[in-house]
């Protein structure tokens, strides 16, 4: 009887698997978007209080009753995009009767999730780009971002491939609409 040699890992195969054996000092976060690992620091306070500004309009005003996760690793892509993504939005929302993340993985499906926040910070390109294409290729619905260079905030929807066909920036101070579930206006007047 002679031994089976193992097939050999693919470029890709390796990349997941060396992102999910990586450990970062504390505080830190591991990413994987795009087929790049991206490691960011811990955020600043300001970056925080708009995260607590938005998550408090949402539970006051909402139409729909939301749950909240800060932090919440998700996998993104279809069955073709390998390797999916694996991104750790700085917030992301669902229904609550969903129970969403109760139970769920370290990584979990985007399947149920309704919205997800990103607050510009050490590496806003990847925010305004990079992941808007993740998120969008996840098939997520809402995707809310907080751009402090250009103190502005950006609500994009409709996705469709790899990219969301519509989109409304207001500069921050302003009201946007967020659509339902959510069914309110954010006030960013707080964000100056």
């Amino acid at each position: 009887m002679t031994a089976m040699a193992h097939e050999p890992l693919t470029q890709e195969e390796v990349l997941l698997e060396g992102f999910l054996a990586l450990e970062t000092p504390e505080g830190f976060r591991a990413e994987l978007i795009e087929g790049e690992i991206v490691v960011t620091p811990p955020p600043d306070g300001d970056h925080e209080d708009y995260i607590g500004l938005i998550v408090e309009q949402v539970t006051l005003h909402s139409r729909a009753r939301m749950q909240f996760a800060g932090n919440k690793g998700l996998i993104l892509g279809n069955g073709r995009d390998w390797p999916k993504d694996r991104v750790i939005p700085d917030g992301t929302f669902a229904l609550w009767e969903r129970r969403l993340f109760r139970g769920a993985d370290p990584w979990m499906p985007c399947d149920g999730v309704t919205m997800v926040l990103e607050v510009t910070s050490t590496k806003p390109k990847a925010d305004r780009e990079a992941k808007r294409r993740c998120y969008a290729r996840g098939g997520i619905a809402l995707y809310l971002l907080v751009d402090r260079e250009a103190s502005s905030m950006t609500l994009f929807s409709e996705p469709e491939k790899a990219d969301y066909r519509e989109h409304c920036t207001r500069p921050l101070g302003k009201l946007l609409t967020l659509p339902a579930p959510f069914g309110f206006d954010l006030d960013t007047a707080d964000f100056l």
